[in-house]
């Protein structure tokens, strides 16, 4: 039987339970692991010796641009991949994909250029 779909708040409020319930049964090495994390990166950026509110414009840049490279990559890593796999297959064979064509490997609806097409067109010319 399948399983009914499970929603993105439900996820994250199992996470949350998770996460409250590790820090119950572990309380002082998960609160040191995390302070520890976050003197490290306060070091590492020199963001100690900063104001709260330059800490915060300077927190706030670099999460925007992690997220829009995280969103980058999550929409165009994948068909950038299928692109190289496919150019990949065809220098190692010389020949296009066995299921597809050029126009499926390039992802265009542009008419391949045979033989006899080019000798049609070189000859109606």
């Amino acid at each position: 039987m399948l399983a009914a779909p499970v929603s993105l708040p439900t996820v994250f409020a199992g996470a949350a339970i998770i996460f409250l319930f590790a820090l119950a049964l572990y309380p002082s090495s998960l609160l040191r692991w995390f302070q520890r994390k976050r003197y490290q990166y306060e070091v590492t950026f020199s963001l100690y010796m900063l104001t709260p509110t330059e800490k915060f414009i300077f927190n706030s840049i670099l999460f925007l641009f992690l997220s829009m490279v995280t969103i980058a990559v999550a929409l165009y890593l994948p068909r950038h991949v299928s692109i190289i796999a496919h150019r990949a297959y065809y220098y190692l064979s010389g020949d296009l994909l066995k299921n597809g064509t050029a126009s499926d490997v390039l992802g265009t609806t542009a008419d391949i250029l045979t033989p006899t097409t080019i000798a049609e067109v070189a000859g109606s010319a």
